[in-house]
């Protein structure tokens, strides 16, 4: 399926959503818990996990663990939610450094792996339905530091191309031995907190769609990814002012 260029569109909605600021407390309150349902539960699923979106929020709201489902499922619902926090945490910073993305992977993957959550991988790794071939893990580290020092220049973008390239360029990157695209969608979310966007989420069901725009880039085609989630924005942006819509009532 091909998406069409929405920033004139992002920046219509950004707009309206600005025009309803400030929140107060309780309509803060009910979004943020919204949004680690649904960011969580999507973000986790797209990579395979089997918790539904309702089993996700009796997992981070009860405390109850899902009979039948496997234990990975559940810390991987657990860690997300808790690096969703950092993201608000972090969403008034003006920049995004190194330690940063080192820590909301850390936050993600501890209860799995704790020896390997928040540091870079030391093995290389294969991505599985394609040619393409992560750098390897000496180069990781200068990688890294390349990547963060192109931010400023990245910043000069549309906040949303801004995000896009964000995800695009960890998830290229691929620093971590598992758990890469969680942290790449946590920080492209987190440049887009820090612009005053609204949680972006991506629909499990156009997976397929993500991972084809995804290997464009690989090939050397960024148009694809960065309309990918203009899109994924916008829809993320109606849901937003639909739930304004709702509070305000």
């Amino acid at each position: 399926m091909a998406y069409t260029n929405r920033l004139t569109d992002n920046d219509t909605l950004q707009e309206k959503i600005l025009a309803h600021r400030p929140l107060d407390s309780y309509e803060v309150k009910q979004l943020r818990e919204y949004y680690r349902i649904g960011l969580t539960w999507s973000s986790n699923a797209l990579e395979g996990n089997s918790l539904t979106e309702s089993e996700t929020k009796v997992v981070l709201e009860d405390g109850i663990t899902v009979g039948g489902k496997p234990l990975k499922d559940h810390y991987e619902a657990v860690g997300h939610s808790e690096a969703f926090d950092l993201l608000y945490e972090l969403a008034g910073n003006p920049v995004i450094s190194e330690a940063n993305i080192l820590e909301l992977h850390r936050l993600f993957f501890y209860r799995i792996d704790s020896a390997s959550a928040g540091t870079y991988r030391t093995r290389n790794v294969i991505i599985t339905g394609t040619d393409f071939t992560p750098p390897s893990p000496a180069t990781l580290p200068f990688a890294m530091q390349e990547f963060i020092a192109t931010l400023p220049e990245l910043k000069r973008l549309h906040p949303v191309e801004y995000a896009a390239m964000l995800h695009l360029r960890l998830a290229t990157i691929h620093p971590f031995i598992d758990g890469n695209g969680r942290t790449a969608r946590l920080l492209m979310n987190l440049a887009l907190m820090q612009s005053g966007y609204p949680v972006t989420i991506i629909a499990p069901i156009i997976r397929g769609d993500y991972i084809a725009a995804l290997q464009a880039s690989n090939k050397g085609n960024n148009t694809p990814f960065l309309n990918f989630i203009s899109c994924c924005v916008w829809e993320s942006q109606k849901d937003y002012l639909r739930l304004l819509g709702s509070l305000d009532r």
